[in-house]
């Protein structure tokens, strides 16, 4: 794990979370080249497999918030990359940034950061005091329906919020983007024609596709000023069939095991 203590400060960071997107499915893409934005940019060009901390949007965002990332699925304890404080933990560790606030959110702003979350999915649209709860952890949240799961140009409306908010920002930024496209419906991410047969782990994959498109224009916008660090995971997982499960907010394997990515960028490197 990267010393965070050298980070937190000097970096901009950008956490980005794929909203339902199965470990499988990545896995697969990235194998067969299909993810070639994605692949320049994780460690190896490889995925690392996690468990989620959560098996929905809502209870996987708190935890990942509070610094409670997807856990490597090998033995742990895992020393994480943020934590807030609190006696007796252990995963924090020497190269952990420790937060004295509830949040991640909350702590950064106090360590000068300007916060800002870009929703996607529901738990995001502040439509309702339940849809309000993360997006009022952070100084400064956006959300509009062309950034939901119905939108299909829904990444691409987000990542254009995100670089008129951020660019030409004066002081370190944290840019959290909660991706809504692979959530369902995902259909119209295949071919005109594919609605009648609704959402599929082919149209899963299709969405990714979509999103490892566009990607590389966060990537720049989070390295144009200094050195970024990102992280890119998913919340959770989601079934489409297997052992008779469809969905997700259930502890089935293709829920709890979501693949996670960590790196540093360097300055303009995707410009």
């Amino acid at each position: 794990m990267r010393d965070m203590n050298e980070v937190v400060g000097s970096h901009d960071l950008l956490l980005v979370t794929l909203d339902t997107l199965r470990y499988d499915v990545a896995e697969e893409l990235m194998a067969a080249g299909r993810l070639p934005t994605l692949a320049r940019a994780l460690p190896g060009g490889r995925w690392e497999r996690r468990h989620s901390p959560g098996s929905f949007t809502y209870a996987a965002h708190a935890a990942i918030l509070a610094g409670f990332l997807p856990t490597p699925v090998a033995p742990g304890p895992h020393p994480r990359p943020f934590a807030a404080a609190f006696p007796g933990s252990e995963s924090t560790a020497r190269g952990t940034w420790v937060f004295d606030a509830p949040d991640l959110p909350s702590g950064l702003a106090r360590a000068g950061y300007r916060t800002v979350c870009v929703g996607g999915v529901g738990f995001f649209n502040k439509l309702t005091p339940l849809g309000s709860a993360l997006p009022g952890m952070f100084a400064e949240s956006h959300w509009e329906p062309g950034f939901g799961v119905t939108a299909p140009a829904s990444f691409e409306a987000q990542i254009a919020r995100a670089e008129r908010v951020v660019t030409g920002a004066d002081r370190p930024v944290f840019l959290f983007v909660n991706v809504s496209a692979l959530h369902q419906p995902n259909w119209f991410h295949l071919p005109e024609g594919s609605r009648e047969h609704g959402d599929s782990r082919e149209s899963h994959a299709a969405a990714l596709e979509y999103v490892d498109r566009h990607i590389g224009r966060l990537f720049a916008l989070m390295s144009e000023r200094r050195p970024g660090f990102a992280i890119v995971c998913s919340d959770h997982g989601t079934a489409y069939g297997e052992d008779g499960y469809i969905g997700h907010r259930i502890g089935h394997e293709v829920v709890w095991t979501v693949p996670y990515g960590e790196f540093t960028m360097e300055r303009g490197r995707w410009r």
